[in-house]
């Protein structure tokens, strides 16, 4: 009988393989060559709900074999740790609507001939905390009051993959706004917010320490 921790990871690197796929230039550029233009609206509602799609076998592995528990955190903690999870859930949302031409397919296909790449427009969230997705993503995760074995293994393997995510989709943010983003960089956290200091909104060259 097989483990259910292999399942469990492999349910977790199927769900990554195709998740990096559907998310990497090349895959972008074919369903744009294919599908014409009028693909990029409907690119981020498919590529989401591919997502979602894709980690419901992982969910079931872990619902259905969950593995020996480590500790279990009693209310009123699991209760503010529901709620931290909640409000990081949020912010996934507030991150993309502070920064929504960062996803548009076009200027990532174009990188620093685009239009948009002019001017990085640092806004919300992003004058704290350079990739607030990674930060959502291990608050979710971490703050799970119910620990058991497989979650473990796969929120380690989560965590490396959240991590090598965020290093490559810097590494396209610096082809599509180049030295500003570099220069952002230097002065915004990837993900503790204020660490570094924050960048006024409209003005990344001027930082509030």
């Amino acid at each position: 009988m097989v483990s259910s921790k292999i399942t469990a990871v492999f349910s977790l690197v199927a769900f990554a393989v195709i998740h990096s796929l559907t998310a990497s230039l090349p895959f972008k550029r074919l369903v744009m060559r294919v599908a014409g233009p009028e693909a990029e609206k409907l690119y981020l509602p498919a590529y989401s709900l591919t997502a979602v799609l894709t980690i419901l076998p992982l969910i079931y592995q872990l619902y259905k074999n969950p593995g020996r528990v480590l500790y279990k955190i009693s209310s009123p903690w699991r209760w503010l740790m529901v709620g931290g999870q909640l409000v990081a859930g949020t912010l996934d949302l507030v991150a993309y609507l502070d920064a929504p031409h960062r996803f548009k397919v076009s200027s990532q296909l174009a990188g620093s001939q685009a239009s948009e790449a002019n001017s990085l427009k640092i806004r919300g969230i992003y004058r704290w905390v350079r990739d607030p997705f990674l930060l959502s993503g291990l608050v979710m995760i971490w703050l799970t009051p119910v620990m058991t074995v497989n979650l473990l293994i796969v929120y380690i393997l989560t965590t490396i993959y959240f991590y090598l995510g965020s290093l490559h989709w810097e590494r396209r943010l610096v082809a599509q706004f180049g030295d500003e983003y570099r220069e952002y960089q230097k002065r915004v956290h990837r993900i503790i917010p204020g660490l570094r200091g924050s960048v006024k909104e409209s003005d990344q060259s001027s930082v509030n320490i």
